[in-house]
């Protein structure tokens, strides 16, 4: 399956944001049939990064969120600066 259609937008919230800052966290909205393990594996290759964890929710919206918890050695907060969030 295609990243881009794995993963649709970063998910911009207040909370969002001080996760990418504490706790080295990014949150994405996803495709909702995308399993744990095609989100990783399209996060990676498209961020060249390491992904530690994947928790993934549904919104109340319908839509699936996923909280991607980065490897320690890698920064959140570089990510989202590629991405325009901060």
């Amino acid at each position: 399956m295609d990243p881009f259609k794995i993963l649709k937008y970063p998910y911009l919230t207040e909370k969002s944001i001080s996760l990418v800052e504490k706790e080295n966290k990014i949150v994405f909205i996803v495709d909702r049939k995308a399993t744990k393990k095609q989100i990783k594996d399209a996060f990676e290759k498209l961020f060249e990064v390491k992904v530690e964890d994947v928790n993934t929710q549904i919104t109340p919206k319908g839509e699936k969120k996923a909280i991607i918890k980065l490897k320690p050695e890698f920064k959140a907060s570089d990510v989202a600066a590629k991405l325009g969030m901060v």
